[in-house]
């Protein structure tokens, strides 16, 4: 009487099963870049944050508080023109469009909690009421980017989460913690932030 035959093994050869999990990688991260856009300019937020910390330690010597808000709306101004710069840069060299649809979903997303900024900012000066205005900035800024940062790349929400933080503590602080908690937010977090995004996701 013969011996059976052993039974065939129906495992897919190791080869096979590697390269299933490759393509479903690579579809999987292709899926992701055409959801998010990803020309967030790492070194150009380093950049931004640096000139923050300059602002700071320029306002600090301001007397007056209007004075010290006009230093930190000229740095919103550097700030703006250093970040389009960058990101134009970056994505060109990305072959990004900066019409593509993530794009268009995140300016969407920023512009509102930023031109709030903006108009609670004409309000409180006007009122004399200076000292709300830290705190109001580094929370707004913190909203806009949590919530464009949903089109973008994923540390990019945890920063706003960090600005909003550090914009609560403001609202309830002293105003001789303003300067710190600013070159903290806009200085710190933007340099922190930045050289993660650099070396994760290209300059």
């Amino acid at each position: 009487m013969s011996s059976p035959a052993p039974l065939e093994s129906h495992s897919d050869p190791p080869a096979l099963h590697d390269r299933a999990m490759d393509n479903l990688r690579f579809i999987r991260e292709t899926m992701e870049r055409a959801s998010s856009f990803t020309a967030v300019p790492g070194w150009g937020m380093v950049v931004i944050g640096v000139t923050a910390l300059g602002a700071a330690y320029v306002a600090a010597r301001r007397v007056w508080f209007g004075s010290w808000v006009k230093t930190w709306i000229i740095e919103a101004f550097i700030a703006f023109v250093i970040a389009a710069v960058t990101i134009a840069r970056k994505a060109r060299g990305q072959n990004e469009s900066l019409m593509s649809g993530p794009a268009r979903k995140l300016v969407l997303s920023l512009s509102p909690p930023w031109l709030a900024a903006v108009l609670l900012t004409l309000l409180l000066s006007r009122a004399q009421l200076f000292n709300g205005i830290p705190g109001m900035w580094l929370l707004l800024y913190g909203t806009g980017v949590v919530t464009g940062g949903a089109f973008s790349v994923r540390v990019v929400p945890v920063m706003g989460l960090g600005f909003m933080a550090l914009g609560a503590v403001a609202l309830f602080s002293p105003v001789e913690w303003a300067d710190w908690l600013m070159a903290a937010g806009f200085g710190g977090l933007h340099i922190g932030f930045g050289i993660i995004i650099a070396r994760r996701y290209g300059g």
